[in-house]
């Protein structure tokens, strides 16, 4: 399915849907989602904001480097991290350059501020613990000075931090963007509201999506930061006691939920998730799926086949590809219910 390249209006997204019980594939327009929920159902969105986690660094021999965060292990001093060769994102994450090995307790400059590498993971010598040897603040400010956010080759144009950001977005936890709530302005959702569909969040740091070395990406998705708050497992319980149907926008809101959802019931909790979800998972919280289009390869893919089969899943992607829609974080999005 061709990529979209670049960020895109609401007004020009298309909406797929897939009917779970029937296999069922219709068309829409993004704009249609109102009318393809009822009065009361319940919308999750993921409101964690989008770091700029794709930093300049270099390495003890003075080589050029990137760092891309992928969590943040304390108040912004300590983070989990993912290291990259010379170039950037123009070149395929496959394609690039391997970096110089790394080992505990080397130094490295990273967004203009010395750091030291804490640890290094059992999954790959990339994958590694960072501590900056600075204040805190210096280090959030570094990061907003120096990051930009994390892209792919399929987008050419070198994105800014607001098109990646959802119009709800709150504290800074995700190193890639959320993307399935970025079309979901506030237009959209107070027509949702006016429909009688209930509104709520959970906050999940979701990860990086691909960084080009076999190891990690077999690894992915990494467990990830999120809260699930009292207010959202209070909203989820009362849609269900309505017969109302909760809609996850996203995967990481799937991923949240189920890891909050303890005998059946969504509790208010925060931690880390490593749960992963795929064929033969039986959905506790969640009944429906509103995301982007993503490739058959992707971890997504395989969470989405806890809402449907392969084969109902494959005959909807190819119904897509014959209509012309597009994928990826700016591409076109898929209701599943």
């Amino acid at each position: 399915m061709k990529p979209a390249a670049a960020p895109r209006p609401r007004i020009e997204r298309r909406l797929l849907t897939l009917d779970r019980a029937s296999g069922v594939v219709g068309e829409a327009q993004l704009d249609d989602l109102p009318s393809l929920l009822r009065a009361g159902d319940l919308l999750v969105v993921n409101d964690a904001a989008t770091l700029p986690a794709s930093l300049p660094a270099r390495t003890p021999s003075g080589a050029a480097a990137e760092v891309r965060l992928v969590r943040a292990r304390d108040d912004g001093r300590r983070w989990q991290a993912v290291l990259f060769g010379p170039g950037d994102w123009r070149t395929p994450t496959e394609h690039r350059a391997a970096p110089e090995p790394l080992a505990a307790g080397l130094r490295l400059e990273i967004a203009g501020l010395p750091a030291v590498v804490v640890a290094i993971s059992r999954t790959s010598v990339r994958l590694f613990e960072l501590r900056f040897e600075t204040g805190v603040d210096e280090v959030w400010s570094a990061i907003y000075r120096r990051g930009r956010p994390i892209q792919y080759a399929h987008v050419p144009e070198p994105l800014a931090l607001w098109s990646v950001q959802t119009s709800f977005a709150g504290r800074p936890w995700a190193a890639e963007a959320p993307s399935a709530g970025v079309p979901l302005d506030w237009s959209l959702l107070l027509r949702l509201r006016a429909r009688g569909v209930a509104l709520a969040a959970i906050t999940e740091g979701a990860g990086l999506s691909a960084t080009g070395d076999p190891a990690i990406d077999d690894a992915l998705p990494l467990p990830e930061r999120f809260e699930v708050p009292a207010a959202t497992a209070s909203a989820i319980a009362a849609a269900h006691a309505r017969d109302g149907r909760v809609v996850a926008v996203g995967t990481s809101v799937v991923r949240a939920l189920e890891s909050a959802a303890a005998a059946g019931v969504v509790r208010p909790c925060a931690g880390e998730t490593d749960l992963l979800i795929g064929p033969g998972y039986q959905l506790r919280a969640v009944d429906g799926l509103f995301t982007g289009l993503h490739e058959p390869t992707a971890s997504h893919y395989a969470l989405l086949q806890a809402f449907a089969s392969r084969a109902q899943l494959d005959g909807a992607y190819a119904h897509a590809e014959r209509g012309g829609y597009l994928g990826h974080e700016f591409g076109d999005a898929n209701l599943i219910l």
